[in-house]
């Protein structure tokens, strides 16, 4: 009996991205993990979030909003679009 978990053949740019360091294992342990890991990674986002707030002030507060529009803007067009 083996221990590995066996995954789908992924495309190539999947497999590239789950190899890098810290986004890719959070990523793959998101897809093919346990169901609350989803919580766990919200919760270290907004950690390191509020982090850059308390080190650099408003401007680590206010830049990572200001750079999530265009990802809120391509959501909103999706979500219409569908």
């Amino acid at each position: 009996m083996s221990i590995a978990v066996n995954t789908p053949d992924l495309p190539l740019w999947q497999r590239l991205f789950f190899k890098v360091p810290v986004l890719g294992w959070v990523a793959r342990d998101l897809l093919f993990g346990d169901k609350n890991n989803i919580w766990f990674a919200l919760i270290g986002f907004f950690s390191l979030w509020m982090t850059s707030a308390l080190t650099f002030g408003l401007p680590g507060l206010y830049l990572p909003a200001l750079a999530m529009v265009p990802i809120i803007f391509v959501l909103l067009l999706l979500i219409t679009k569908g």
